[in-house]
């Protein structure tokens, strides 16, 4: 069965360790849920009915929609974490900073692989006691501008894209950044020490009909509802979430999830290829692009812009003028801070209804 389980009563390893002495495999929440979605993710746990070798239980991050519950077998995970280890350069007795609630699958997957011999899990504020960091972007970002613990050497970063300004501040820093793209149904799928993405050890990809798709000893077992109505689709041992990518000399060019695509007029826009443009723009800490629906066009392009300070529109202006096409440049501008999910990601869906509802400042005409 799944057991779900409250970080806030404390004793969390050890918790997780006894539920799959069980043999039963653990969900773990997040303290910062209201009631009502305590009982929705219990329901539906005690609703499953997992296989015997089901050993985990995750939910994705929610960052396009509702988050759904995944089950997969613990050999999933435990096949990752010698080539984990690596990327993470985690000596014997080493310390891996975890600043991601443990309701995410990142940082749930760091506690099962200290279980299974990884490095000592540290949750929460990343402090002196650290060798090692799995976490976001902006978890990334935030410790680099407190100040790095001095023992703090490398990082494994995922969840969202990771710049190469920020790569290179972490460099300079003392700290060896491997970034990577995964999902919580595919887990590991290609990663980047710094010179593009590539299959993540043991992992095969391929493209069809522009779309990715892996075969791997990481993918999960399926989803708790077991409805077909996430995204995760099989093709014998392939399986995609969806993800628009192209592979060129071995490395992965990512193009964003296909239901992320913003139909204007006669042309579809991919919003990650638009932010790659708008993010290369001094002065731009991270940008989100969405759709506003706009008859008759069906959708206008926007950008949220999280900026250093005062949002740079003249230069975003003029980037998305010189490198995108006219149906790609956003017409409305919006600026603050990015809402993201629990586990740090960006929720595009989420920009789209704060502008919408007017609770983001609409910056120029």
């Amino acid at each position: 069965m799944i057991v779900v389980i409250d970080p806030a009563e404390g004793g969390l390893l050890e918790r997780l360790r006894a539920v799959r002495a069980a043999g039963d495999a653990p969900l773990v929440g997040d303290p910062r849920w209201p009631a009502a979605q305590w009982d929705a993710v219990r329901a539906t746990a005690a609703a499953a009915r997992p296989g015997h070798d089901i050993g985990w239980a995750t939910l994705t991050s929610g960052s396009s929609g509702s988050p759904r519950m995944v089950l997969r077998t613990e050999e999933s995970w435990a096949a990752s974490y010698h080539a984990v280890s690596g990327y993470l350069r985690a000596a014997a007795g080493g310390t891996v900073a975890l600043p991601a609630p443990p309701a995410s699958s990142l940082t749930l997957f760091s506690l099962a692989h200290a279980l299974g011999g990884g490095p000592r899990p540290l949750l929460g504020a990343v402090d002196d006691a650290a060798t090692c960091l799995h976490g976001t972007p902006q978890a990334l970002r935030a410790v680099l501008d407190r100040g790095v613990p001095c023992g703090l050497r490398s990082a494994l970063v995922g969840g969202s894209h990771l710049d190469g300004a920020l790569r290179a501040h972490a460099d300079a820093a003392g700290i060896r950044v491997t970034s990577y793209y995964g999902a919580a149904e595919l887990s590991f799928v290609a990663v980047d020490e710094g010179d593009g993405l590539r299959a993540f050890p043991g992992v095969e990809l391929r493209i069809h009909d522009g779309v990715l798709w892996v075969r791997s000893p990481y993918i999960a077992a399926g989803y708790a509802r077991g409805d077909g109505s996430g995204p995760l689709r099989r093709d014998g041992e392939w399986a995609s979430v969806g993800d628009r990518a192209a592979l060129d000399g071995g490395r992965l060019r990512l193009l964003g999830r296909a239901d992320d695509a913003i139909l204007s007029a006669s042309a579809t826009i991919v919003p990650e290829e638009v932010e790659a443009v708008l993010r290369a723009v001094p002065g731009v800490r991270d940008v989100l692009v969405f759709g506003l629906p706009r008859e008759p066009v069906g959708a206008l392009v926007a950008a949220l812009v999280e900026a250093d300070g005062v949002v740079p529109l003249p230069e975003l202006r003029a980037a998305a003028a010189a490198r995108l096409s006219p149906a790609h440049r956003p017409r409305r501008w919006y600026a603050g801070p990015l809402p993201r999910t629990s586990s740090g990601k960006p929720a595009r869906a989420e920009a789209a209804r704060l502008a919408t509802d007017g609770q983001v400042d609409r910056v120029g005409s």
